[in-house]
């Protein structure tokens, strides 16, 4: 089964709908997405994967295809405790855990909230410490700003966004900023991508700063070269600071699973594998 047949299965957890997609039997390892994706960034990662794991990648909360409440709180801490009710809902007690992005930051609360439901952990290109929000957001965290925008200027936006993340430009296909933008169309889409927005904060992170050197997970760093978003000065920042960390280097950007997704399966495969 390729990328392509992937489909989205929906779930309740906590009073919303929640979508994921699920391939493969075995050991469950879950992936997690950052902003603004959604589980189609592992759409090229999936396949490979499943072919010994129970892979499950969800839409977090007030992302992709699950329900977007406007008065539901979406910070990585909330969504850190919608993960354990999906594992919950799913019959998964311990997982591995892949993470990119925000999704990195959840991945870290998990891990140091519940180290028992963590087997093994991958953290790629993901926020940490004080990393995020990029500057790129905070304009848009300000009084006003989404009243400011309108829908057009909006959708603009996100499509001249997507190639900052970029290395090899050829990735950044009229295809894929399609997919990208679709969960933030219309109206309601801006509103649900400005309240996450919000919810950018580092306090959560820097909150559990000094409790991940006791982090007892085998846990691996892979990190886009190029990527200016998470620097990768912080990647060496959470290598030097896990117990149990090997840092891996991919020559990508920000959207390493884009350009490189052949690659990262395999690194991600091998560490889950040993």
């Amino acid at each position: 089964m390729n990328s392509s047949q992937l489909s989205h299965q929906f779930i309740r957890v906590s009073g919303h709908r929640i979508a994921y997609l699920e391939q493969g039997e075995g050991p469950p390892v879950l992936l997690l997405h950052g902003i603004p994706t959604s589980s189609l960034l592992w759409r090229n990662v999936i396949p490979g994967l499943a072919q010994n794991r129970r892979v499950i990648a969800p839409d977090l909360l007030n992302y992709g295809k699950s329900d977007k409440p406007r008065d539901a709180n979406v910070s990585i801490e909330a969504q850190s405790r919608l993960i354990l009710g999906i594992m919950n809902a799913l019959g998964i007690h311990r997982a591995d855990v892949v993470a990119h992005d925000i999704g990195g930051g959840i991945a870290q609360l998990l891990a140091v909230n519940h180290p028992e439901r963590i087997n093994r952990l991958v953290l790629a290109d993901a926020v940490c410490f004080d990393s995020w929000p990029i500057p790129e957001f905070t304009p848009l965290q300000e009084p006003g700003a989404e009243e400011k925008m309108g829908v057009e200027e909006f959708e603009q936006m996100h499509r001249d966004f997507l190639p900052k993340g970029l290395h090899d430009q050829s990735v950044a296909t009229p295809e894929l900023a399609d997919m990208v933008v679709e969960p933030w169309r219309g109206e309601e889409g801006k509103r649900a991508f400005f309240r996450n927005l919000r919810r950018l904060n580092p306090e959560y992170t820097l909150s559990i700063a000094d409790e991940l050197k006791h982090l007892p997970h085998q846990t691996l760093i892979v990190w886009g070269r190029h990527d200016p978003f998470q620097k990768p000065e912080y990647a060496e920042k959470l290598r030097a600071t896990l117990p149990n960390a090997q840092l891996e280097w991919i020559d990508a950007s920000h959207w390493l699973t884009e350009e490189r997704p052949e690659e990262v399966t395999e690194v991600i495969g091998n560490f889950l594998a040993e």
